[in-house]
């Protein structure tokens, strides 16, 4: 659903709904990739590492990093399989990993202010 209503958005906002269904397919890269990112942190590697808290933010954060930037190639490999594209390889990755960060980060501080188990308060 995420990846509709973001697709949409930036169909819309280039004036081109023609691009809706490429965008939606490329939001589904983080939207849904974010989702086994986390599972796989949650299941795989939190029980693994130390229990300290700074350890497991640290942890978290790289796993982040490191999804994002997975996801921003694998956005490049899609959307050249459909269209021409190119895009600076040296910047783009880890501007992928940065903003998949922020925007974990802010989804776990909407779940914060829900009261749900989160990065903020250790219970997620």
């Amino acid at each position: 659903m995420i990846a509709v209503i973001v697709g949409g958005a930036i169909a819309m906002s280039l004036r081109k709904l023609s691009i809706w269904p490429l965008a939606a397919l490329l939001v589904l890269w983080p939207s849904f990739g974010g989702h086994w990112v986390e599972v796989w942190f949650l299941n795989r590697v939190r029980p693994r590492i130390a229990p300290a808290r700074g350890v497991q933010m640290a942890t978290r954060v790289l796993v982040w990093f490191a999804g994002g930037a997975l996801f921003v190639l694998g956005m490049g490999l899609t959307a050249s399989a459909f269209v021409q594209w190119r895009s600076p390889q040296w910047l783009t990755w880890w501007l992928g990993g940065a903003a998949f960060v922020g925007i974990e980060l802010v989804m776990h501080f909407l779940m914060q202010l829900r009261g749900l188990p989160n990065f903020y308060n250790g219970r997620g």
